[in-house]
């Protein structure tokens, strides 16, 4: 199929951005608000015609989620649904989430990610960075075959993959030392062996702690 050409006043403005990306941005590349409202200088709210890209698995990240942007820079990281295809533009029924749905979100998940646990504004270790959180959308796969997508809290760190970090050796080998022998043991073993086995129960744990609130009530009422 043939790629309508992004200046074509007779599609929609969301549709017009995403192609204004795909053949003028490229995939990769940054661009800014300005370079943008350029493009479409009859449009009063291209910003959020951009922004509803990514209720269609486009991924245009900002200064929150790529920290090596500037303020004013956006990244086209990945495109999406190709939605000037017909019948690929339709909104998703779960696409929005309210200001009031956002913040009941942030209250239930305790204001922490539920990836890592850190909370709003505290810094990551060893960086000046500090965490934001937001909505993610999460795919469960539940009982009987079925998928449902549910609402999680998660931090920029969480949401778009982890960067670069310098290890401080001499504060893990200061942990090693506080050890008890025992413990230090079992790590040379772990270190000897180049991995370490997860109980069953220490698995699901770490599972648990990644669920969304509805899947963390479900599985907390299997148990006695």
């Amino acid at each position: 199929m043939t790629m309508p050409d992004w200046g074509d006043a007779r599609l929609g403005t969301m549709k017009r951005a995403g192609l204004w990306l795909v053949q003028v941005v490229g995939e990769g590349n940054t661009f800014t608000k300005a370079q943008l409202r350029t493009a479409f200088p009859d449009v009063a709210q291209i910003d959020r015609r951009m922004r509803d890209l990514r209720n269609f698995s486009w991924k245009i990240d900002t200064s929150r989620e790529d920290a090596s942007l500037d303020t004013h820079e956006q990244r086209f990281t990945q495109q999406g649904i190709p939605v000037w295809q017909p019948g690929k533009g339709t909104r998703p029924a779960t696409a929005t989430v309210t200001s009031s749905q956002r913040r009941e979100i942030l209250a239930r998940d305790g204001y922490k990610c539920r990836s890592c646990g850190i909370g709003p504004g505290d810094r990551y270790d060893g960086t000046a960075v500090t965490a934001q959180l937001d909505i993610a959308r999460r795919t469960m796969l539940l009982p009987g075959g079925r998928t449902e997508t549910q609402l999680v809290i998660e931090c920029n760190r969480c949401r778009v993959g982890g960067r670069e970090m310098a290890a401080d050796l001499r504060d893990v080998l200061a942990r090693v030392a506080r050890l008890p022998m025992i413990e230090k043991k079992m790590l040379a073993i772990w270190i000897d062996q180049d991995s370490r086995a997860f109980s069953e129960v220490e698995q699901i744990w770490a599972d648990f702690r990644t669920l969304p609130l509805e899947a963390r009530e479900e599985l907390r009422e299997a148990l006695p």
